[in-house]
């Protein structure tokens, strides 16, 4: 049997129950989505249900929106359809979808052949493997444009035994930015950017520390600010400040974007509240993408 239907059948058996919320989790996920998730022998149920719906909602994310919120539903993903029976959290997809559960539950399963699809046709380029042996579990940035700096306010999780150091990543466009840690660890000389912890952290655990960057020299930032995680991610909180100035005539975020791609284009329009911020959140970007926001100030060309 190969990967494609061996993954299809392990999928229709993990939404049953509570989905990635099933009780002994380790004995729910089979061989084959166990490598599509990156999970290992040694990893504790949390870590399990962690990678299986990070997983998930990575492929997930690249299909139609209703695909998207049935799978969210049927595996439980999603915070509002963490409903014990599967049946439940089909009627609660029919509900938002104002469709019937019959039909909802033919979506499940194109969604499912989809999914089996996409991990089989592009295995995955495992940002766990090459984590580091670290993820981010919640990263709160803040520009302000008056200054201008960003300030960071990191928790990350160690996933082996002894985690010494942390590669850090500026958020781009900055360039060589000027670099100050405000606490959790020291600042070592390094080709890039690297954080070395006061005590090192063992596997599981969570270690916290702020960084802030500011660009160098005269340099401002005057249309985009994004961020490009090269590890695993829960949570991207991101707010901007313009300032006592007036702000900008239109914001756009971008999310999942070709950090290779112009910046300066595209995205979805985003308010900009009474204060002149912009707060976003992103749940589980996909390391390598880029996600942030871009704005365009008045009398700038439209694009």
């Amino acid at each position: 049997m190969n990967a494609y239907v061996d993954l299809v059948r392990e999928l229709k058996s993990l939404r049953k129950g509570r989905g990635v919320l099933a009780g002994r989790i380790a004995d729910r996920v089979g061989p084959t989505l166990r490598a599509t998730c990156g999970v290992t022998e040694g990893d504790a149920p949390g870590a399990i249900r962690r990678k299986v719906s990070a997983r998930l909602e990575e492929l997930a994310g690249r299909l139609p929106e209703d695909l998207r919120l049935a799978t969210r539903a049927a595996f439980a993903i999603e915070d509002e359809a963490r409903l014990p029976l599967y049946q439940e959290r089909v009627y609660w997809a029919a509900i938002r979808l104002d469709r019937d559960p019959r039909t909802v539950r033919r979506r499940v399963d194109e969604a499912i052949n989809h999914l089996a699809e996409l991990a089989a046709d592009a295995p995955r380029d495992r940002s766990g493997d090459r984590s580091d042996g670290w993820r981010t579990a919640e990263l709160h940035a803040v520009l302000t444009l008056d200054g201008p700096e960003v300030i960071e306010r990191h928790r990350v999780v160690a996933e082996r035994d002894g985690l010494r150091e942390l590669a850090l990543t500026p958020p781009l466009p900055l360039d060589r930015p000027d670099v100050r840690v405000l606490y959790g660890g020291t600042l070592v000389d390094r080709t890039v950017p690297t954080l070395a912890l006061p005590t090192p952290v063992d596997r599981d655990h969570a270690h916290d520390f702020a960084i802030r960057y500011r660009p160098p020299g005269e340099h401002v930032l005057r249309t985009h600010l994004v961020h490009v995680p090269q590890h695993p991610c829960d949570l991207l909180d991101l707010r901007v400040r313009f300032g006592p100035t007036p702000s900008p005539a239109r914001v756009w975020a971008l999310e999942g974007a070709d950090p290779h791609d112009d910046l300066t284009r595209g995205g979805v329009a985003h308010p900009v509240d009474p204060a002149g911020e912009v707060h976003l959140r992103f749940r589980h970007p996909t390391p390598g993408l880029a996600y942030g926001v871009r704005w365009r100030v008045t009398g700038a060309p439209d694009r």
